[in-house]
């Protein structure tokens, strides 16, 4: 059996504990070497400690998670985030493709996690990125979003989206510099994702950017043809709501 070694980082006591005693219990293969409740304290110890697996908690009492990664850059770490379930926090996560821990959260779901750190490498600076501006900046739009594809992970800015087709559990994304990158999550998780930014399902497989609406004919039930001269149909279920927004454009 591999060895590994875990640091944990909550600022509620409790939530700590909790943690702490879980992995002790059903993951003997994972040593905590340190845990903290503070950005001050977990830096501290961060600096000669180096966990494989680090537990960290995003919204501590003298700042965030993400300090820690800051101050502590040479860290490492598989890291597993931890989150309460503020919307905000957890659309966050979503838009960087960052997996995470929910609290309150149950055995099955820790053992996930802990399954996956243990695969995947750490989530690179471009995801953090993303993760840290929605998380600081609760009320302000995503400006990008992070697409996990089969060889890497692609930063967009969601300005540059045009549309998104669903091939089964696939979701095609096309660009306005014409280039495509297709990811393995269901067009419905990124119409949920992106309704709020512009974006409007007008079929069952496909997601348009508003911005890039040049027409609608009412010909042939109805279509539109966007900027890059695609033409993208409507659902009969859909025209009324769609036609409604158009009006506003």
């Amino acid at each position: 059996m591999n060895k590994f070694t875990s640091f944990v980082v909550d600022d509620n006591k409790d939530a700590l504990d909790l943690i702490c005693s879980d992995i002790k219990t059903y993951h003997k293969d994972i040593e905590i070497i340190g845990k903290a409740s503070s950005v001050v304290s977990a830096a501290k110890q961060l600096q000669t400690l180096k966990p494989d697996i680090l537990f960290l908690d995003i919204m501590l009492g003298d700042g965030t998670g993400f300090d820690i990664l800051e101050l502590v850059p040479s860290i490492g770490s598989k890291v597993i985030f931890i989150t309460a379930s503020e919307d905000y926090a957890l659309k966050a996560f979503k838009f960087a493709a960052i997996d995470y821990l929910l609290k309150p959260y149950s055995i099955e779901e820790l053992e996930t996690a802990i399954n996956k750190a243990k695969k995947q490498i750490s989530p690179q600076k471009p995801q953090l990125n993303v993760l840290k501006e929605i998380i600081n900046n609760p009320h302000h739009k995503p400006s990008k979003i992070s697409l996990n594809t089969v060889d890497k992970i692609q930063l967009v800015d969601i300005n540059d989206i045009i549309r998104c087709q669903s091939d089964n559990n696939y979701t095609t994304f096309y660009l306005e510099n014409g280039s495509r990158i297709v990811v393995s999550k269901t067009l419905k998780y990124y119409a949920n994702l992106l309704s709020s930014l512009g974006f409007l399902r007008v079929h069952q497989s496909h997601l348009v950017n508003k911005a890039f609406i040049k027409e609608y004919i009412k010909a042939d039930g109805g279509y539109l043809i966007l900027t890059d001269s695609k033409t993208i149909p409507i659902s009969s279920r859909k025209k009324a709501e769609i036609l409604e927004v158009l009006k506003k454009i």
